[in-house]
């Protein structure tokens, strides 16, 4: 997987404390190393990371080695953002998108 620097990556085996148990509300990235679009978001989520922390946690989940946390999410393309709040999934958008509309597009659930 194509890493975001300073961006935490999870898998199947830590989402439920890292992204369900987390205080802060999450954007997960869920990606795949043969998807372009999801290479262009790298830059993007890592400055959302560092500029953001105080207010929410940016992580990424390989689709191709994490199937279960995938599934039981039906994400079936690439890149798909979730915001997860409380444990809850409150917001998913599908596809690359310039950082202030991201940011935008995810205000109100933060």
């Amino acid at each position: 997987m194509i890493k975001a620097a300073g961006v935490a990556e999870v898998t199947d085996t830590d989402f439920e404390t890292e992204v369900i148990g987390a205080e802060l509300p999450v954007l997960v990235e869920f990606t795949a190393d043969w998807c372009p679009p999801c290479r262009q978001m790298g830059p993007v989520l890592s400055a959302l990371a560092a500029e953001e922390r105080e207010r929410f946690k940016v992580v990424q989940l390989d689709v191709d080695t994490n199937p279960e946390t995938t599934n039981a999410y039906k994400v079936l393309s690439m890149p798909t953002f979730m915001v997860f709040r409380g444990g809850e999934p409150v917001r998913s958008m599908v596809g690359a998108r310039p950082k202030r509309r991201l940011l935008a597009e995810i205000e109100d659930v933060l």
